[in-house]
């Protein structure tokens, strides 16, 4: 307002502009600015105020081309909402002011133009103001009825670039709204109109036949009633589409399809468009004959369904996706559920196919929402003559039953690895969810899924839906979280373009969030509910839960990075990390050490069940029973560091282990839940900057209060399980065993063996014991982890029991590494 020829004022009003539905206050500011800005009545002798105004105006609307007008219809209609009531009413003034002086620039931009050279900056002006007098026809077409005549000729311009196409679809769209509120509107421009949509329609392209065959709906039906004039159009094209469908069952290769292939695209989207707008079974059209027209069109349509030719296919299939809006109903006949589901479904079906089918159930809904709105608004018209309110149900009833039907398709194409069949799925469930035909609680896992998109927009629509369903049901989010990750895994694995890469749970960017950070932030709040869902995800590590090694990589990578906000959330986690490598690395030694045979004697009874029961327990379970009674021997030899009786040690080992090498792997397959949550309790204790004695004290029956304090997050600290990350690219459970590979594991068991005799403080009386105790401990865990020195073990105090073992030097180790 102060500075109006200030270079940056577009880009400013963009960016402000966007934020017209943010939260109240700054809806507030931006609804006040605009109103200042834009929509205060100019004074009439100052036509350069008005004409900066509009220049304005029409910059932010070319700016915004790519990405939507929401946002303007937003605006004006708050603007317009707020003085409903009052008697003085500024913005409908400065509307009415701004709609007549932009096509008076229009007529301008004419007259320069056809006097100059200069025709792509101009036409780039001229779209931009036809698009915001549809922007104003929108919201409010009666401003627009007195121009109506002027708009009317542009439908003649001559198209050779983007530009025109656009000036004529916004025309149509402008005379759509408007012409239908004319009063006795003469004969002779409704005739020109209609002549011009005709021409336009048989001459030009799909995006221009749909806005000329919806205009022509609207001036027909509404205002000439000119039935026999369409009824031609119509017959004209399925004439022509009955006859190639015989020609095509006749002899499908026959070169004159191949000819008229134009006019069969062309024929299959006009009939389907004209469907849309036009029911061909009234009276009006098809006079007194017995034919059923919407049948006849759906058995010609789906026939070109299942042509070779994918581009008929789509075609087909958009037309289709036309009739069903007029009639949804023909969406609950068999073979077009067939068509569907198996088109979604299906895992070699083109994507070109999967998002058509998804654009129509779109398309459908978005119209069904518009009619359900026109529908309110004439109730609210008379309803106060009415007692009671006739709900319009019946069309809900009919669109909640039709998505009940595609729900799962449309569900599970959010694993899609293309993103573009991925974001109309999410487009779909986001309306069926805000117009509430299904039960939300299905959607939810999926809607966690989709929150770890590699895509912003994706992951944010998500999760909007996920807080708007959090509002209306509390406790949802909750139930289904785990499932929701599990799922989350699965999208995840769909998206990663390396199969031979791991998948992980952080974003690999500056912020190393986890992906599933936003789902932990809803949970976070309530204490019940997140110690249930980070229990949950623990169980997970388990040895009886099976759970692949690389989902248990991406649920560690998700608790290392989700945003912890105060001390309780990672110390609960650690000690429940302690509880379950106390059980789970018990049944790991046994399983192994069952699975070995006796004293070099082949008698082995590899109990098939326990090396199922333990995963992967018997890994490295050679040793015998009589050294498995030897713990005490073992601790010291290896507290000595004595290597040479370390070496006999795996060597008698290798000698018990059975021919069958499947133990060990399960051996190996298994060890990762439990090495992942070592090097998880390391990281999060030197992320968080805990010590031994803090994590040992910590009881989660404590009031919350003593450890609400925030936590202190060292910075440069990643979660790197470089020994998982090692076991899986090396695809260890699908490869052959050497003996080096076998050597390994026997290592590794003995490592884990002396690390839960260690577990354990209860063995640790004297002073010198423990500290020999927290070196043997450190050692087993800096070895197992695959790490250097153990960082700030040595020094710790008694306290350190089981922590030792997790925290060693072992991660520290690695992440050095």
């Amino acid at each position: 307002i102060e500075q109006p020829t200030f270079p940056k004022i577009t880009e400013m009003c963009v960016k402000m502009i966007r934020r017209v539905n943010d939260e109240e206050g700054i809806k507030k500011l931006v609804n006040e600015t605009f109103q200042k800005l834009w929509f205060t009545p100019t004074p009439h002798h100052d036509k350069e105020a008005m004409t900066r105004k509009i220049l304005n105006i029409t910059d932010v609307v070319a700016a915004c081309r790519d990405t939507g007008y929401d946002w303007f219809e937003q605006l004006l209609q708050n603007l317009l909402k707020s003085e409903e009531d009052a008697s003085y009413k500024p913005v409908k003034k400065a509307c009415t002011q701004l709609v007549d002086n932009l096509v008076e620039h229009i007529l301008k931009y004419e007259e320069s133009l056809s006097d100059s050279d200069n025709k792509g900056v101009n036409s780039g002006r001229l779209v931009a103001c036809i698009t915001t007098l549809f922007l104003f026809s929108k919201i409010r077409p009666q401003l627009m009825v007195k121009h109506a005549m002027t708009m009317q000729p542009y439908l003649t311009t001559k198209c050779s670039t983007q530009n025109d196409f656009m000036v004529i679809c916004n025309v149509a769209k402008i005379l759509e709204l408007v012409v239908p509120l004319m009063e006795h509107p003469s004969e002779t421009f409704l005739a020109t109109i209609e002549e011009d949509l005709m021409k336009l329609i048989i001459k030009y392209g799909m995006t221009v036949v749909q806005h000329c065959v919806s205009c022509l709906g609207a001036v027909v039906n509404k205002v000439t009633q000119n039935y026999k004039f369409v009824w031609a159009c119509f017959n004209r094209y399925y004439g022509a589409l009955s006859k190639l469908k015989s020609q095509h069952q006749e002899d499908p290769n026959s070169t004159i399809l191949t000819a008229n292939k134009p006019a069969l695209l062309r024929s299959l989207f006009t009939v389907g468009a004209l469907c849309r707008h036009f029911d061909f079974d009234q009276e009006d059209f098809k006079g007194n004959s017995k034919v059923n027209i919407k049948d006849k069109v759906l058995e010609l349509l789906m026939y070109f369904t299942k042509h070779s030719d994918e581009e008929v296919q789509t075609k087909a299939i958009i037309g289709l996706g036309f009739a069903f809006i007029q009639h949804p109903s023909l969406m609950f006949e068999q073979e077009v559920k067939t068509l569907y589901n198996s088109i979604l479904s299906d895992k070699n079906c083109s994507v070109n196919l999967k998002i058509q089918v998804l654009k129509n159930l779109q398309t459908y809904l978005q119209e069904e929402d518009t009619r359900m709105q026109q529908a309110d608004r004439d109730w609210k018209k008379v309803a106060k003559q009415e007692d009671l309110k006739e709900m319009g149900d019946i069309s809900s009833g009919m669109s909640s039953s039709i998505m009940q039907l595609y729900l799962k398709q449309v569900l599970e194409a959010f694993f899609h690895t293309q993103s573009s069949v991925r974001h109309f799925a999410l487009n779909v469930i986001a309306l069926t969810l805000n117009q509430g035909l299904i039960h939300p609680v299905q959607c939810v896992p999926y809607l966690i899924a989709m929150g770890t998109d590699p895509e912003p927009s994706m992951r944010n629509k998500a999760d909007q839906q996920l807080v708007e369903i959090d509002k209306k049901y509390a406790g949802f989010i909750h139930m289904k979280a785990v499932a929701g990750m599990k799922m989350s895994y699965q999208v995840q694995q769909a998206i990663n373009t390396c199969p031979k890469d791991p998948v992980r749970g952080f974003r690999h960017d500056e912020s190393s969030s986890a992906l599933c950070s936003h789902l932990y932030s809803m949970i976070r709040g309530n204490r019940q509910h997140r110690r249930a869902f980070l229990i949950s995800l623990l169980n997970l590590f388990d040895d009886t839960a099976k759970t692949e090694v690389n989902m248990l990589l991406y649920i560690a990578d998700n608790l290392a990075c989700f945003p912890y906000q105060t001390q309780e959330e990672p110390l609960f986690i650690m000690h429940h990390i302690d509880i379950t490598l106390s059980v789970s690395g018990s049944n790991l030694l046994q399983s192994f050490k069952e699975s070995m045979v006796k004293d070099k004697k082949k008698e082995r009874k590899p109990s098939s069940d326990e090396e199922t029961e333990s995963d992967s327990n018997s890994g490295s379970g050679s040793e015998s029973e009589e050294e498995a009674s030897k713990p005490r021997r073992l601790r010291k030899r290896v507290d000595s560091d004595s290597d040479s009786d370390e070496e006999n040690y795996i060597n008698s080992v290798m000698k018990c282990l059975p021919e069958n090498s499947a133990p060990l792997i399960e051996f190996a397959n298994v060890s990762q839940g439990i090495l992942l949550l070592l090097m998880l309790k390391q990281h999060l204790k030197n992320l968080c900057g805990f010590s031994d004695s803090k994590i040992q004290k910590y009881s989660p029956s404590e009031s919350a209060k003593v450890y609400d304090k925030a936590i202190n997050r060292k910075t440069g600290v990643h979660f790197h399980p470089k020994q998982t990350l090692d076991f899986l690219r090396s695809d260890m459970a699908n490869s052959k065993i050497t003996e080096e590979v076998k050597r390994s594991i026997v290592k590794q068991y003995l490592d884990f063996k002396l690390l839960m005799e260690h577990l354990d403080p209860d063995e640790e009386e004297e002073d010198g014991e423990v500290s020999a105790s927290t070196n043997a401990r450190n050692k087993a865990i800096t070895s197992l982890l695959g790490g250097g020195s153990p960082k700030n073990n040595a020094a710790e105090t008694e306290d350190d029991e089981s922590d030792g073992e997790d925290r060693g030097g072992g991660t520290s180790g690695v992440r050095r590494r």
